[in-house]
């Protein structure tokens, strides 16, 4: 995947020719900063303009918008010119305004002066890391740059495992690398040479609902409608076949209706099956893949794929996902790449600011908890996720606890927006945490890696951020309508979808775990993870992983889930030498 790398401060010469030596890039010589393109594809620079100077990864859906704009303030671009330059020019010429107006997925590394500036897109597609060491800062698009970088001494950051474990992905700016850090999307990060950090919000949801009476219901779904179509419109590849990772969800479905119906060319959907005995949705993606005319494919994945594959897909990620579909969806990813698709859609999204069904739990607790503590409501989201944050006094050793016992608490990831400041009502609360944390950490980077390692981009219509503001300017209650999720959305394009797929209940698709786990990664999951390197590591407890691996104790059904994070950490840990 092609990754890009940058460094700036007073000593920036010696940590410029470290990274330049890693990504077989020449290293600048009489500058005071500097800025090194990894390999080509995504990644674009270094460019210049008046005399600053970026590299990144940057695709822009709407670029004549903002060729528009530039030249409404007198500084038109060159015809032609790549999209990270644009949005250097973006930046330069209309600041935190222009890179607001921009629609894509980017991260973006500039110097400035003696400053290294960073900028991520609004919802997080494209991930920016950074770190400090003799001197200067140094920022890569691949973590495994910065970890290779001889001038960080670096190890294990315990209170990021601690955050695994709870969330099953990294919420926040830290990273398993201890003094390595993640940019937050949204952001104008200012890495300053004195070694201080500065950052400002070029774009934040904001909950703006009716103070009197508000517009008719049909008037939010008609706008949200035209929002869609344009969302995806503008993710459409030009001039070829366009892919969709098509599920049978709602999500999925409307944005593989809104491709058949905007796009001229093919559109390939592409579907996933576990075998016929399980659960599934392949009538649902078949109902759809039928009604939309779409070249339908579905992939069998076996857990024998899975269990040979599984290290390989773990070392693609900058930061561990403890999700079983890594695999599959590296496949499916496969797939496109193997019909010459380079753009592949997909329904993430829909429920993070939608209104989907994993903000019920914390819904029904709101109802019934007796603490008002506002801190109650954090550890209450905590418990939520259902992972291992309740086991982590039995998982954990007793040497992880006792270095632990300082560290700041996961909750301080989720508590800010889960309290009255942007947002006011609970939904939109949950929802704004759902976007900032799971949406940013996990759901959009790990589809843009996967996709992107097979030179594939994978495209989110639901997460553009005109889509986001419109949720957040919509009332609770026409999100989750009663007991119907996702209303307002499901309204939208009704008439787009068989009733059957609009008004069915999520179900979601059913992953083997326990079975794999069970089956072709038995032995591979005690080798890992009772073996010595895990022992000597320390962080687990044998005897805690021996009782999931035997499916006893407190913990079933879902035992199968939290060993499956314990593997991937382990895994992860092995593929960045930790």
């Amino acid at each position: 995947m092609p990754r890009c790398c940058a460094c700036a401060g007073p000593d920036a010469d010696r940590a410029r020719t470290h990274l330049a030596a890693l990504t077989g890039a020449p290293a600048p010589t009489g500058a005071p900063a500097a800025l090194l393109p990894a390999e080509p594809g995504f990644a674009t620079g270094p460019f210049t303009v008046d005399g600053t100077t970026a590299v990144g990864e940057v695709t822009l859906h709407n670029r004549p918008e903002l060729l528009a704009a530039l030249a409404a303030a007198g500084s038109p671009a060159p015809a032609g010119c790549p999209d990270g330059e644009l949005l250097l020019r973006l930046w330069l010429r209309l600041g935190a305004d222009g890179l607001r107006r921009a629609d894509g997925m980017f991260a973006l590394a500039v110097v400035d002066g003696a400053d290294l500036v960073l900028v991520r897109d609004h919802t997080g597609t494209r991930t920016l890391f950074y770190a400090r060491a003799d001197g200067c800062w140094a920022a890569s698009t691949s973590l495994r740059a910065l970890r290779h970088w001889p001038a960080l001494g670096t190890g294990l950051n315990l209170a990021a495992v601690r955050s695994f474990l709870t969330f099953a992905y990294l919420p926040g700016e830290e990273t398993l690398l201890r003094g390595v850090h993640e940019a937050l999307p949204g952001r104008v990060l200012r890495l300053a040479a004195d070694g201080t950090a500065r950052q400002e919000p070029f774009w934040e949801p904001a909950e703006r609902l009716p103070d009197g009476g508000a517009p008719p219901a049909a008037t939010y779904a008609r706008e949200l409608r035209g929002l869609l179509e344009q969302a995806t419109a503008r993710r459409l590849p030009e001039g070829g076949p366009v892919g969709v990772l098509l599920s049978g969800g709602v999500d999925s479905s409307l944005v593989t209706a809104l491709a058949a119906e905007l796009h001229n060319h093919p559109v390939h959907t592409y579907s996933i099956s576990f075998g016929d005995q399980l659960p599934n949705e392949l009538g649902y993606s078949g109902l759809v893949a039928d009604h939309c005319g779409t070249r339908h494919r579905i992939l069998s994945v076996s857990g024998e794929e899975v269990a040979a594959r599984l290290a390989d897909t773990v070392a693609l990620l900058d930061s561990p996902v403890g999700d079983p579909l890594t695999v599959p969806n590296l496949m499916l990813a496969e797939a496109v790449a193997a019909d010459g698709i380079t753009v592949a859609l997909n329904g993430e999204g829909g429920d993070p600011v939608y209104g989907g069904p994993k903000n019920l739990p914390m819904l029904v607790h709101e109802m019934h908890r007796d603490d008002p503590a506002p801190e109650a409501r954090a550890e209450a989201y905590l418990r939520s996720y259902r992972k291992c944050y309740e086991d982590l006094p039995r998982l954990l050793t007793a040497d992880a606890l006792r270095a632990l016992a300082d560290e700041p608490q996961p909750r301080r990831f989720v508590a800010p927006y889960l309290a009255p400041g942007p947002m006011h009502a609970l939904l939109n609360q949950l929802l704004h945490c759902n976007l900032r944390t799971k949406g940013a950490h996990h759901i959009l980077t790990k589809v843009e890696r996967l996709t992107a390692s097979r030179g594939v981009q994978g495209r989110s219509p639901l997460f553009d951020r005109r889509v986001v503001d419109h949720a957040f300017a919509t009332p609770p209650t026409l999100k989750l309508h009663g007991t119907v999720e996702k209303w307002v959305l499901k309204e939208a394009v009704r008439d787009l979808l068989p009733a059957a797929v609009v008004d069915r209940p999520k179900s979601g698709m059913r992953v083997p775990v326990q079975q794999w786990l069970s089956g072709p990664l038995r032995e591979l999951s005690g080798e890992l993870l009772l073996g010595r390197t895990a022992r000597e590591r320390g962080l687990v407890r044998p005897d805690t992983v021996r009782t999931w691996m035997r499916r006893e104790g407190t913990l079933l059904p879902r035992q199968g889930g939290k060993l499956w994070l314990v593997l991937t950490l382990e895994l992860w840990l092995r593929a960045y030498e930790l």
